[in-house]
């Protein structure tokens, strides 16, 4: 794939980059070098690569699922700088 000045100037605009006619004909060979190391690395035989995630092997450090004491609503009320009905009241954000 070839990139002109035009291309440049069509995609400066779709940018919604202002750039004059010099900089859109020193900004074609530019875009044209990244474009032919992009074709490079398409022919690089990943075929007996796994997909991967991340570029170091992360596992997830659980805790263990453990059952603990529930209906305690009365008790974490009482941290709450306002209860009502046994509810969170938080001030009105919407109006």
């Amino acid at each position: 794939m070839s990139v002109d000045t035009a291309t440049v100037k069509k995609v400066a605009s779709l940018a919604r980059i202002a750039i004059s006619d010099a900089e859109a004909e020193r900004l074609a060979p530019e875009l044209n070098n990244i474009l032919g190391w992009i074709e490079q690395l398409g022919e690089v035989d990943t075929s007996s690569v796994e997909p991967m995630t991340a570029v170091i092997p992360n596992t997830l450090r659980l805790r263990d699922d453990v059952v603990t004491e529930g209906n305690q609503r009365d008790a974490v009320l009482q941290n709450a700088p306002q209860g009502e009905h046994g509810f969170f009241t938080v001030p009105k954000v919407v109006e």
